[in-house]
């Protein structure tokens, strides 16, 4: 027996406010759409983990969803320029990481990082 996937769902009214966020900034690509759900992916493969946390590391608050990407600066840009709202950072931490907190259209706390 082994986990194949993981998805992460998140409540939202307006699936059209998730485009600008994970599409437009993150770059993932509609993969399905029922109309009532829409998922972004892409064909990247990733390692399948769950963390649990009792805070988000340097005293922040935990995030809901943490999202490595591969060009820190120009992603930070994008969100930026976006519109949307940077909560925590951007920041080195001692641990190895670059990152930044950012909340999507759905008030999603989302951990933007990279490894330094």
């Amino acid at each position: 027996m082994g986990v194949l996937r993981m998805v992460t769902n998140i409540q939202a009214e307006n699936l059209e406010a998730a485009k600008k966020f994970y599409s437009d900034v993150l770059g993932l690509s509609i993969i399905m759409d029922h109309g009532w759900i829409t998922t972004y992916g892409s064909d990247a493969e990733m390692a399948v983990q769950i963390s649990f946390a009792t805070q988000g590391g340097s005293g922040t608050d935990v995030p809901n969803l943490s999202i490595e990407v591969d060009d820190f600066e120009e992603t930070l840009f994008k969100m930026k320029d976006a519109g949307f709202n940077i909560t925590y950072g951007p920041t080195k931490e001692p641990w190895g990481v670059q990152r930044f907190y950012v909340q999507d259209p759905f008030g999603t706390l989302v951990n933007i990082l990279a490894h330094t």
